[in-house]
């Protein structure tokens, strides 16, 4: 099988915006873009773009608005539960100029839910099933009240536990491209020495990612160099190439 070239590799594109007062100011840490991330790379997605903003109905759409049209899929996270600050349904549906009402299927699925718990199923556990007119829902098997899907924009909870498993019920429905290929080499010489021939490798190999990341153990200083590619041949002869030049500055190394 002939390896992918990085003119007909196939590339696609997410975005993820997280929502929540709670994460910007340090109370709460997410847990969640990790897990994004993660999923989307296995499944030959590459993860471009982060931005975490707060419960705010224009914020909101400007950064989906944004998102949406620079990349092939989006996912959000957070401000879909039953309080007053969960306005992230309402925001989407402002984003993409449409109505939000209950949703027939979203209000029996909750409805039967707390009839079993035997829990009341009020009016702001009702605003779980508001939902834009238009989108699909994204099945929670944790506590029932559904994500949604508008267009390539994917709607989540902020708990992390309910947005992995969303997150797992959205996987088979996403296309993904090439995947991404990592090496590592653990080199026992600092960043500042080996940064120049880095530099020169990089233009030698521009469709290969390199990254440099000094690390400290028991008081050796050392650096982790990344290599990212979607072809295998290009990263393999960078790879080569960066081995070379270390064992020329007789640096130990390790590659994984």
């Amino acid at each position: 099988m002939t390896a992918p070239n990085c003119e007909t590799a196939k590339i696609v594109t997410a975005a993820m915006v997280v929502i929540g007062d709670e994460i910007l100011s340090g109370r709460t840490q997410d847990k969640n873009v990790t897990y994004v991330a993660t999923s989307l790379g296995d499944a030959g997605i590459q993860l471009r773009e982060v931005r975490v903003i707060p419960d705010d109905t224009s914020e909101i759409v400007a950064a989906v608005n944004h998102c949406r049209h620079k990349y092939d899929y989006v996912f959000t996270s957070g401000g879909i539960g039953p309080t007053h600050d969960d306005i992230t349904a309402d925001a989407i549906a402002a984003a993409f100029d449409v109505g939000i009402d209950y949703h027939p299927q979203a209000l029996a699925l909750l409805s039967e839910m707390y009839e079993k718990s035997g829990i009341d199923f009020n009016d702001a556990r009702k605003r779980m099933t508001r939902i834009p007119d238009g989108a699909t829902l994204v099945d929670n098997p944790i506590s029932k009240a559904p994500g949604f899907r508008l267009e390539n924009v994917f709607v989540m909870a902020g708990v992390p536990n309910i947005m992995q498993a969303m997150m797992q019920s959205i996987l088979p429905e996403l296309t993904g491209g090439d995947k991404v290929l990592n090496r590592t080499i653990g080199a026992s010489i600092p960043e500042g020495k080996i940064a120049e021939s880095l530099g020169a490798l990089q233009q030698k190999f521009p469709t290969v990612s390199m990254g440099s990341y000094p690390y400290f153990k028991k008081g050796q200083i050392g650096t982790n160099l990344v290599l990212r590619a979607t072809d295998t041949v290009q990263l393999d002869l960078a790879c080569a190439a960066l081995q070379s030049v270390l064992s020329d500055m007789d640096a130990t190394f390790t590659l994984s």
